[in-house]
Formats: structure tokens, C-alpha cells, sequence
């Protein structure tokens, strides 16, 4: 299946064109936004198994075209007779600092960790975490986005570690796992959680990292910083 974008206009410049599908690349300046769409599109098109392609014309427009591989079926596959998941839950009301700028996740993600029997706490801009960690010594993990103006969330986590130094980090991202640990944004060791995730998902992920023995976020931050790579505004 083909589906095709076009948009009149002034098109891409010739010597950024080659980069539009890159992850975290983007023209605007900081805090207006990260440019992340294409490279969402494209990631999502090769794990369907399928391609996208540019054709550019300078000066009047530009048209994205996304190739999906074809359904050929409507065989039904068996579905094994598996017991119910059984979600594992808060075990002491533990408190979670969750950072993210966009407000629909921040709220969608604070109510899935409510039900879960966690408090939370919240915010929308890395340097309002920090004044939350330095003056909320209970708080036990925090769940933080990579991408975010004033700083990402490797940034984040280092300025949290002069703060709390025990304290785990989650992180969470829009991007597939594939494309951005191929892409070399982030180490395949590092604790991260792709978005929109499910209820499940976010139980069995925060658990695993608060029961980790031994795992403060000194250990985290050294494969944060060789796995992360500078994040372009």
C-alpha cells in the first residue's frame, strides 16, 4: 500500500535533506518544539517492514511517500491458552517523580501509576524536577522523558545524581527501541520505556527498576552517558 504526503511550498533545503529521518534532528531553535515527526514515521515503516521515500523540489514542494507491505490474508492465528497477566503493583506507595513536557502524557502516565498504588509527583520542565528532588527526599524513581527543552533527560539524570544520588532513573521515549538504539541515541543497557505504552507495560518497567538490587543511579549514569549522544535542537 502506498500512501503519499504532499505539501506546497518552499520544499527542504538540499543540505539538510539528507537528514530529515534522523532522530532528534531538527531546524528549531530550543524550546519550540523537536521536529521528531518524520523520524516517528520512519521508524514505525521498518518495523512494518516497509519504506518511505523523499522527492524534493527545492522551491516548490516536497512529497513524502510511505510504502506498506500488502495484507494478503485474513487467516486467523491461534492464540495459546495463556493464564491472565498478573500486574505487579506499588508494594509501599512508592513515590515517582515523572517528567514530561507534553501535558496529555504527563496526565495519561500519572493516572497508570495511581492505579498501580504509586504517588506521584510532576513536572513539566527539568529544572522544576530538581527543586521537586532536592526538597522531596522520598522520592524513590525518576520517570523522565529524553527529549525536552532546557535539557534532556541524560542531562536531567546527571543533575539529579549531584542531588539524590540513589535515586533509579527510568527513561521514557516516542521513538522506537530499534530506532534509537541503532541509531546510537541511546545504550541497549539503559532502563527505557517507549511511548504510548500500556498498562502493563509501565507495571512490569517500573517495578523492574525500583526491585533492581543494587542498581543507584551511579551505575545507570555510566551507561547513560556512553549511550546517549548529544541531542540536536
Amino acid at each position: 500500500m502506498l500512501i503519499a504526503v504532499t505539501a506546497t511550498g518552499g520544499g527542504i533545503a538540499k543540505e539538510i535533506e539528507g537528514r530529515v529521518f534522523e532522530p532528534f534532528f531538527t531546524i528549531k531553535p530550543p524550546g519550540r518544539g523537536t521536529g521528531l515527526g518524520l523520524a516517528q514515521v520512519y521508524g514505525f515503516l521498518k518495523q512494518s517492514g516497509g519504506h518511505a521515500k523523499l522527492y524534493n523540489e527545492p522551491g516548490h514542494g516536497v512529497t513524502v511517500k510511505l510504502y506498506l507491505p500488502r495484507y494478503l490474508g485474513d487467516t486467523e492465528i491461534a492464540q495459546p491458552n495463556l493464564p491472565p497477566a498478573v500486574m505487579p503493583l506499588a508494594k509501599s506507595a512508592e513515590l515517582i517523580l515523572v517528567v514530561e513536557d507534553d501535558p496529555s502524557m504527563l496526565d495519561m502516565t500519572t493516572r497508570m501509576l495511581g492505579e498501580l498504588g504509586y504517588r506521584t509527583l510532576t513536572a513539566a520542565r527539568p529544572d522544576a524536577a530538581l527543586e521537586m528532588l532536592a526538597r522531596t527526599p522520598e522520592i524513590e524513581l525518576l520517570l523522565t522523558d529524553v527529549v525536552m527543552p532546557i535539557m534532556n533527560g541524560r542531562e536531567l539524570a546527571e543533575a539529579a545524581a549531584s542531588i539524590r544520588l540513589g535515586i533509579k532513573v527510568l527513561f521514557a521515549t516516542g521513538y522506537t527501541q530499534n530506532a534509537i538504539v541503532h541509531n546510537g541515541i541511546v545504550d541497549a543497557g539503559v532502563e527505557l520505556i517507549v511511548k504510548p505504552f500500556s498498562l502493563e507495560t509501565l507495571a512490569v518497567r517500573v517495578d523492574r527498576v525500583l526491585r533492581a538490587m543494587g542498581r543507584r543511579l551511579r551505575g545507570s549514569l555510566a551507561l547513560v552517558k556512553c549511550g546517549f549522544q548529544s541531542v540536536r535542537r
